[in-house]
């Protein structure tokens, strides 16, 4: 049977550390604040926020909440956006996605300070990620690595697939799997001889979105699967986007859903909040009131 990875455990580490260097700072008279935009009821984002919440507290975050109703305009979310960039207290900003249908998300990403994007979702962002030089990870990908790097198992020179193209997991995932020297192909709906190309990974990331896509023969043996998927069974149970219980077997590591990659992309939200406040505190002109 495959080792399993523990994501609780891993993001646990990851807080302590986040929360050891937050103390160190407010010795020194410096408060760290992360602000949470949600607009709307919808539930799963309510989970989400709430969380985020209760991690910012664990590690000695203050926390901001804004919670809008459904029918805010776009020109009332992007004034938030713009008052809380110039808000010395708030070191990062997060607005939780998805929004309502009359909010542009692309606009909105695009208003938050790139040195305040910890989500690292604007263009700018972006593209230090893909040229291998940021301040901030997104969060998923970001708690990826770290979980691969738990394994021991070096990414350098190992056959890297990743299962899905998004702009928020599978695409920077890639970028971050190249900066460790992985072989990286990324794949998709369109991808043809897809179970070959898995069956060949050293390191398999699942993140399409489909629940228990991945089967025991898209697994080659041994290989380190890494499951992002947050989908609902016929019992309406989460579940990954591996079949868990029909790949164990064949897996070397393996993440479980839930207690996987979930709890690392809290984890590292925190993480990149807390460099937000070290670098605020590096350039003290940059936040005014």
């Amino acid at each position: 049977m495959a080792n399993l990875i523990d994501g609780k455990a891993v993001s646990a580490k990851v807080k302590a550390q986040v929360r050891a260097e937050a103390e160190e700072l407010k010795a020194k008279g410096i408060s760290i604040g992360l602000a949470v935009v949600i607009v709307g009821d919808n539930p799963a984002s309510r989970v989400y926020v709430n969380n985020k919440k209760k991690a910012c507290a664990e590690v000695g975050f203050e926390s901001f909440e804004y919670a809008l109703p459904e029918e805010t305009t776009e020109a009332e979310l992007l004034e938030l956006v713009d008052k809380l960039n110039n808000d010395s207290r708030v070191n990062g900003i997060l607005v939780q996605l998805p929004l309502p249908k009359q909010i542009n998300e692309t606009a909105v990403i695009n208003a938050i300070r790139p040195e305040k994007d910890v989500d690292a979702f604007h263009p700018e962002n972006v593209g230090h990620i893909m040229i291998g030089d940021y301040s901030f990870l997104p969060c998923t990908p970001a708690g990826v690595m770290e979980l691969i790097a738990d394994t021991g198992v070096d990414v350098c020179g190992k056959n890297c697939v990743v299962i899905g193209r998004s702009n928020i997991v599978g695409k920077p995932m890639a970028m971050l799997l190249l900066h460790k020297n992985g072989t990286v192909t990324i794949t998709h709906s369109k991808t043809k001889n897809l179970k070959e190309i898995c069956a060949a990974a050293d390191i398999l990331v699942a993140a399409v979105g489909k629940a228990k896509f991945v089967t025991p023969d898209m697994v080659k043996e041994g290989a380190v699967v890494i499951d992002v998927g947050m989908n609902r069974n016929e019992e309406g149970k989460l579940c990954g986007d591996v079949d868990f219980e029909a790949c164990k077997d064949k897996a070397g590591y393996i993440t479980p859903v839930p207690g996987g990659v979930g709890p690392m992309t809290i984890a590292m939200l925190m993480k990149n909040t807390l460099t937000a406040a070290k670098q605020a505190g590096e350039d003290p002109q940059r936040d005014v009131l």
